[in-house]
Formats: structure tokens, C-alpha cells, sequence
């Protein structure tokens, strides 16, 4: 049985993709920083289905975290073979010039050096040159990453931005070391991180604007997030996936 580790997978895209991973034969674990209610429940449904999972708390920004993290799966699982970079966070609405330092170092921290992080560890279980036996890693970024997302979350835009440079050079740093990287950029997707973030009616408000006319479901996108650690790719590195309608 496949491992597979996702960060921020008790809700949204993240619960969605452990869902679907499970019935597609992967032992899952599912981290969490505090919600373990949320988490406990993803595993409690997945196991009850007869798949494997378990949850894993941790602040992917804090590198004591993340090791503790991995060495969790290690134990209860075993080496993990994927990797979904799903851990982070959007904030308030706000132009640039109300930004203040600590909303972007935060933004920065969880969203990109958390996944350089745990890339950091997948990579010293995966990769051929620690002795590992490969794996694939999938990071989440998003459309913003393209559109800027003026005038609402251009700090988070550009941290995807950085996700989507981070795909492109660690793919080729261990592509012949036996470790695949891709990203996933959803679009706007129905998840309660546009609730948390102040503007509830985004998806609605969005939806005109996106060529298919509405806005996406968690449970659309895992099934690009799962393809990529499969066999079905597995002459893919390096490269950005768009599921936003178009947009």
C-alpha cells in the first residue's frame, strides 16, 4: 500500500484529496495545526470505509514540526511515496498599501517555507540519492498566481507565484533521482477559506467572470491532485495544472 502525506488535509481541498486517495488505495495521514476535531473526522470516514488513515498535528512553518510530522508516518505508516503540499492560509481582503509586515510574513511563512520544508523532508525519503525509491510531490498554488488577485490578496498571489517557481526548480534538481513535482492551480473553489477570509460570497460574486460560470468544488480538483503521484504520470515534472474553469 502507497503512503501519502497531506498538509492541511482536515478540510477543503485537502479532506477532499485524502477521500479520494483512500479509495484509490493509499494509506492516508492527514495533517493538522489545530483543528483535530476536523481531522479526526476525515480519518474516522475513511477508515470506516476500510481505508487507513490517521491524523498528524503539526505547524508545517515550524521545522521541528514538520520532522516530527514525517517521523509520525514513518512510524505509523511507513516511508511516504507522495507528498500534497496543501497547508496554507488566505487573509483578509486588502490592497498592498493597507498590508502590514506581520500579515506577510505569516502569509510567507505557512504558504511557501512551509512547503519548502516539507518538500525538504519528502525529498530525504524519496529521492534515489538518500537511498530512497522515488515518489512524487504535488504542491498547491493557484490561478492567483497568474491573475495577481489585485486588489484582495495579491500577498497571497505572490506566494504562489513562488510555488509555482519552487514546482519548476526542485522538479529539475531531483528529476533523476526518482522524485516527480508538479503543482495544481485551483481557481475559485467553493472551500470555507473565502468564509475565514472575510468575503463569504466570493465564489458567487467571481462566478460571472469565470468562462464556465461558476466557481469549483473541492472534489474537482482532487482527481488532478491524484493523478499526478500515479503511473498515468509518470513522465510529468515540472509543470503547472489549471482547474479553474477557464479562468
Amino acid at each position: 500500500m502507497k503512503i501519502m502525506l497531506i498538509t492541511g488535509g482536515s478540510r477543503g481541498i485537502g479532506a477532499a484529496t485524502a477521500r479520494l486517495a483512500a479509495k484509490r488505495g493509499y494509506a492516508v495521514a492527514v495533517n493538522y495545526t489545530k483543528n483535530r476535531a476536523a481531522a479526526d473526522e476525515v480519518v474516522a470516514a475513511i477508515n470506516g470505509e476500510g481505508g487507513r488513515a490517521i491524523s498528524v498535528q503539526g505547524d508545517v512553518s515550524i521545522e521541528d514540526d514538520v520532522a516530527a510530522i514525517f517521523e509520525t508516518v514513518d512510524e505509523k505508516l511507513g516511508t511516504i511515496d507522495a507528498l500534497v503540499n496543501n497547508a496554507g492560509i488566505l487573509d483578509q481582503a486588502m490592497r498592498v498599501d493597507e498590508m502590514p509586515a506581520s500579515r506577510l510574513e505569516k502569509m510567507f511563512l505557512i504558504n511557501v517555507i512551509g512547503s519548502f520544508l516539507c518538500a525538504k523532508h519528502a525529498v530525504r525519503r524519496m529521492s534515489t540519492r538518500y537511498g530512497g525509491k522515488g515518489g512524487a510531490i504535488v504542491n498547491l498554488s493557484s490561478a492567483a498566481a497568474r491573475t495577481g488577485s489585485p486588489g484582495d490578496y495579491v500577498d497571497y498571489a505572490a506566494t504562489k507565484g513562488a510555488i509555482d517557481s519552487m514546482t519548476n526548480g526542485l522538479g529539475k534538481e531531483v528529476a533523476a533521482e526518482g522524485v516527480r513535482v508538479n503543482a495544481v492551480r485551483p481557481g475559485f473553489i467553493d472551500t470555507e477559506i473565502h468564509t475565514l477570509s472575510g468575503v463569504p460570497d466570493r465564489i458567487a460574486r467571481t462566478a460571472p467572470g469565470v468562462p464556465m460560470l461558476r466557481g469549483g468544488t473541492a472534489d474537482e480538483v482532487a482527481p488532478m491532485i491524484l493523478w499526478l503521484p500515479s503511473d498515468e504520470a509518470s513522465y510529468v515534472t515540472c509543470s503547472l495544472f489549471d482547474v479553474a474553469g477557464g479562468r
